[in-house]
């Protein structure tokens, strides 16, 4: 049985690549040490690419507008009641009925399904229209107003999910269950790395103040899925080890680290003839990727040196490692080095009590820093190939959640309607996109599904997503599943 399998480990393709002089595994030992490399195609083999293309897209699809992503994701659903979708019917019918044929018989989630009564409500905060394209804003983001012509809203995003785990699986992944892609992933895969020394895909967290201990995030939103593990998403913390198990251990040097990885690597160069499995060449690279982000990480991390007027733009909590401000500060960072895609999550937009309270601290942690983000990229000539996202999961619903007191009331989830906006990278600046009717329930012009986002993004990208695919047990997947269509529109 054993010269049986030695056998047909030799007539399959990738073991006769691999035994070859210039098998697979040198070529990607070489990439390592001189070069860019990612996965290619879709057959699992990881070959070497060159400068000129290092992602599995041999040429893009259309003319790229956007060269990396910032994605400021709020997690928990933001009220776009709120922020940004001014309904002075809601203040006037305060407390009437939802009617039903608003409703429509949308299902509803646990915590309001039982309530008796749906009592409309509007928002707490004053609104005004900003800049030359008369975008509403509430008075929660007066930083965020100031940067109105920048920005592109779009108050028709829809969603199937009603919950907090399957919506931002949703958004991140294209799909509401568990195991695909991110789409950092994605676009790693596709598009390589510009940086050799730092991940393609970076994941960034803070905790907001709004709802401090409200939903979780887990890693699994920034994996790869079934793609190779050298596109997951690579976290970075605050504190003296922003990557885990990074640095060297106690009495082991640069040199002695370097010797260990070069025989490491002899040793899983051998397992690659032996069994061809492109996994063991992933490890390879990452194993290199670290000893490259030794140097690298502490240095993006390091913001000591940023000058004083780039602190006071960004707010007081900028000077704080962890917070969303300090956080927006390294995004930048991370795009002057050509990072791919840089993830951003803020936790605590789950008001679904005491809103008036909770949603203006939360909208405080985010506004300056969000603004700051925009004016420092605009300065620095990145904004014009940076897109920025800022947005959730979900919105949240008209009528109140609980009791609607004088002061008081609270959200529940909202899927039908809810806004998000994005800046920089080839979408149109000051433009407000779509609309939703009177009572701020169901949208009336240009909704905007998920797939329809993620299809955009790839576009902005020079992405065409239909053709953009991954062959995984007999069918080819991509971002957008097999729905979505690209929101012209909104490109410049």
């Amino acid at each position: 049985m054993e010269e049986l399998l030695k056998r047909s480990l030799m007539q399959n393709r990738r073991a006769f690549l691999s035994k070859s002089s210039l098998g697979i595994g040198t070529a990607a030992l070489s990439s390592i040490l001189g070069m860019s490399f990612f996965t290619k195609g879709d057959k699992g083999i990881i070959e070497r690419i060159d400068k000129s293309g290092n992602g599995a897209i041999d040429a893009l699809h259309f003319a790229p507008k956007a060269r990396r992503i910032i994605y400021l994701f709020q997690s928990g659903g933001p009220s776009q009641l709120e922020l940004f979708d001014y309904k002075p019917l809601l203040n006037e019918r305060r407390g009437e009925e939802l009617p039903e044929s608003i409703r429509k018989g949308q299902r509803l989630t646990g915590m309001t399904s039982g309530q008796d009564s749906f009592p409309l409500v509007g928002s707490i905060f004053d609104f005004k229209q900003y800049g030359q394209s008369g975008a509403y804003m509430s008075d929660a983001l007066p930083y965020t107003a100031k940067i109105a012509d920048e920005l592109c809203i779009v108050k028709s995003m829809h969603t199937e999910a009603i919950n907090h785990d399957p919506a931002i699986t949703f958004f991140q992944t294209g799909s509401q269950q568990p195991g695909r892609p991110s789409m950092g992933s994605w676009l790693s895969y596709g598009l390589g790395s510009e940086n050799e020394d730092l991940p393609g895909f970076c994941v960034l967290l803070s905790r907001g103040t709004g709802r401090p201990f409200g939903q979780p995030l887990y890693s699994r939103l920034w994996g790869n899925g079934f793609l190779h593990s050298l596109h997951q998403g690579v976290q970075f913390r605050s504190g003296k080890d922003p990557v885990l198990y990074l640095n060297d251990p106690d009495g082991m040097d640069r040199n002695s680290r370097r010797q260990m990885l070069d025989k490491l690597a002899e040793l899983n160069e051998k397992q690659l003839q032996e069994f061809g499995d492109p996994e063991i060449t992933t490890r390879i690279a990452q194993y290199e990727m670290a000893y490259r982000m030794q140097t690298s990480v502490p240095d993006v991390m390091n913001i000591d040196n940023e000058p004083d007027h780039i602190y006071q733009m960004y707010g007081p909590d900028s000077t704080v490692p962890g917070t969303y401000a300090a956080n927006c500060i390294l995004a930048r960072r991370l795009a002057e080095r050509d990072v791919r895609f840089i993830q951003l999550y803020h936790m605590g937009w789950d008001q679904h009590d005491n809103l008036p309270t909770a949603l203006a601290a939360q909208a405080k942690d985010v506004d300056q820093p969000s603004a700051a983000l925009i004016m420092d990229l605009k300065q620095r000539g990145l904004l014009e190939d940076t897109l920025v996202i800022w947005g959730g999961e979900f919105g949240r619903t008209n009528y109140s959640q609980g009791t609607l007191t004088d002061t008081n009331y609270g959200r529940d989830h909202h899927p039908r309607s809810f806004s998000i906006w994005m800046a920089g990278g080839g979408v149109k600046p000051g433009m407000v996109y779509g609309e939703t009717d009177d009572f701020g329930y169901n949208i009336t012009e240009n909704p905007v599904h998920v797939h329809d986002f993620q299809a955009t993004i790839m576009k902005l990208l020079g992405v065409d997503h239909e053709k953009f695919t991954y062959k995984y047990q007999g069918r080819r997947f991509r971002l957008t599943d097999v729905h979505g269509s690209v929101v012209n529109d909104i490109l410049a």
